[in-house]
């Protein structure tokens, strides 16, 4: 709040500033110098309007530069220097032409090729980043494709979506906005021995599908401030990017497809697919909790899945041996259920 108020007073004065010596000039053009009325209304015209234009000319122009990649910005700038070199070579000879147009024109060549240069060069910023050897990972995730992925913290931690990328199913260009990655390293961060585990699992993921993958994989500084949380902001900018979540959270699922984001659920995937753990499969679980059926016990494989074992109660905080007895898959996820082999008691 005090920010935004210190930039609008900023802006007035700025423009309060640069509006007296123009009033003055208006003065002496107009046959009546001196500081009053010229001088002082367009003074305080400037401020006024500098106080009320202030978050059009300043805050809106740098969110819409936070929300694209850097490679675009750092092409449009190039671009525009370049449009206003051209613009330089003309001025030279438009500035002979006899006033007003020796004056008028040569702005109007400015801001044109200006703008030109910035448009062009910024809308061929992946074929440029693409072209130089060892920048394809560089290639900026253009809002407009459609095409764009933003990654949830679930679907990082996950993993599946490594193997997804590396059949080749999964082309990208994905996204993984700021915030996300500090949520990802507060829970690798966190004192609680599982949680830590998910959240280093969830890094190791990461960074293993920028290194090993062919799929282009950004971090990106965009984010909108009006989210309260991190899956309400993960939407919105997904929305403002015309792009789509990948995630195995239910709950972000259907709030995101009842806001119109599209949604690429890794257990809706592999919910069409064959599971990854059949029937009387073994597996080795560590029981660490009881289940809500009496004598049941929980554990948990790598990737967070839940194991309910029956009878396993007694074997908490155990390393178990168990024989996968059934599978319930669906859209929030996948539960095993399994009995001690033989021979356990």
């Amino acid at each position: 709040m005090l920010l935004g108020i210190a930039l609008r007073i900023a802006v007035g004065l700025l423009l309060g500033l640069a509006g007296w010596p123009l009033g003055l000039t208006i003065g002496e053009e107009v046959g009546d110098p001196g500081f009053f009325p010229w001088g002082l209304g367009t003074g305080v015209a400037g401020l006024v309007l500098g106080i009320v234009l202030a978050p059009y000319l300043v805050v809106f122009p740098i969110r819409k530069l936070n929300a694209l990649p850097a490679s675009t910005v750092l092409l449009g700038v190039a671009g525009l220097l370049a449009g206003l070199a051209a613009a330089a070579l003309l001025t030279v000879s438009l500035g002979r032409i006899p006033e007003p147009a020796g004056i008028v024109l040569p702005i109007v060549i400015s801001l044109g090729l200006g703008g030109l240069g910035t448009a062009l060069f910024a809308a061929r910023d992946a074929a440029v980043f693409e072209g130089l050897p060892g920048l394809t990972k560089f290639a900026s995730t253009r809002s407009t494709s459609g095409n764009l992925v933003l990654l949830d913290t679930s679907g990082i931690i996950d993993g599946r979506v490594m193997d997804v990328a590396v059949t080749g199913f999964l082309t990208g260009p994905l996204g993984v906005p700021q915030f996300i990655l500090n949520e990802l390293q507060h829970i690798a961060d966190s004192s609680e021995p599982m949680r830590r585990n998910r959240g280093r699992r969830g890094l190791e993921v990461l960074h293993r599908l920028r290194n090993e993958t062919q799929v282009p994989v950004q971090i990106m500084d965009a984010d909108v401030r009006n989210g309260t949380d991190v899956d309400s902001r993960l939407v919105l900018l997904a929305q403002k990017m015309k792009a789509s979540i990948l995630t195995t959270d239910y709950n972000l699922n259907r709030v995101a497809e009842l806001q119109g984001v599209k949604v690429l659920n890794v257990n809706e995937l592999a919910n069409a697919l064959r599971p990854v753990v059949l029937p009387s499969e073994e597996l080795a679980i560590k029981v660490i909790q009881e289940g809500r059926e009496p004598g049941q016990g929980v554990g948990f494989l790598d990737d967070g899945t839940m194991v309910v074992v029956e009878g396993g109660k007694r074997h908490i905080n155990s390393h178990l041996d168990v024989a996968v007895t059934r599978i319930l898959q669906n859209a929030s996820g996948r539960i095993i259920f399994a009995q001690p082999k033989a021979g356990v008691r």
